[in-house]
């Protein structure tokens, strides 16, 4: 599973905006697929192989590309991925509807990431330690949260993240978060609730 990166112009403003996410959220594209989607962009192939470069001297490691045309492209790039149709097919086939949640009835293990950008996630079992769980809206645990936990992450400052059992690693939601460290004691082991509000990310017992 990748994660999607849009850059839009100016570039030189999309990576500032992209630095600050990651000074909120140290790490978070560390060891995960990117996919760039240059679909906002006109750009020649030297500059999307500059940005690729700028990627990665950031740790963010590109897999591949979407929406680029293929005189964009050259040997050196990562490949397009166009899901089986070619970029330039004039009647491309309509796009999908995605849900507004997803549902996992199975805990999530040590080592796995949910990556779900366009809505709500629901886990029915735990999140192990080690495990990551990231949402364009909010996350719902009706186990214990032993992992990473991070919603909002497309810019939803309504998001919020309820567990069952508050022994989470890191809550995050729009990008600020807090780790177990930062977190009252008094609410480690218990049902929980975390949001924003005024850039301030607040963790509160739900018993």
């Amino acid at each position: 599973m990748a994660f999607v990166l849009a850059p839009s112009a100016p570039i030189a403003s999309w990576l500032a905006e992209l630095d600050n996410w990651s000074k909120t959220s140290p790490g978070f594209f560390t060891g995960k697929a990117i996919v760039l989607d240059v679909s906002k962009l006109s750009v020649n192939p030297s500059e999307i192989a500059e940005l690729v470069e700028t990627l990665s001297q950031r740790s963010i490691r590109v897999l591949g590309l979407e929406n680029a045309q293929t005189d964009q492209l050259d040997p050196s790039l990562p490949p397009l991925l166009t899901g089986g149709r070619p970029a330039t097919d004039p009647q491309p086939a309509s796009r999908r509807q995605e849900p507004g949640s997803m549902v996992f009835e199975h805990p999530i293990r040590s080592g796995q990431s949910i990556i779900f950008p366009h809505g709500d996630v629901t886990i029915l079992g735990s999140v192990a330690s080690g495990a990551e769980v990231v949402a364009g809206g909010s996350i719902h645990v009706y186990g214990a949260l032993r992992g990473r936990a991070l919603a909002g992450s497309t810019g939803d400052i309504r998001a919020r993240i309820f567990c069952n059992r508050n022994e989470a690693e890191l809550m995050s939601i729009d990008g600020y978060y807090q780790t177990a460290d930062d977190m009252d004691a008094s609410l480690r082991g218990r049902p929980a609730q975390c949001w924003l509000k005024d850039r301030v990310l607040s963790i509160a017992a739900l018993d």
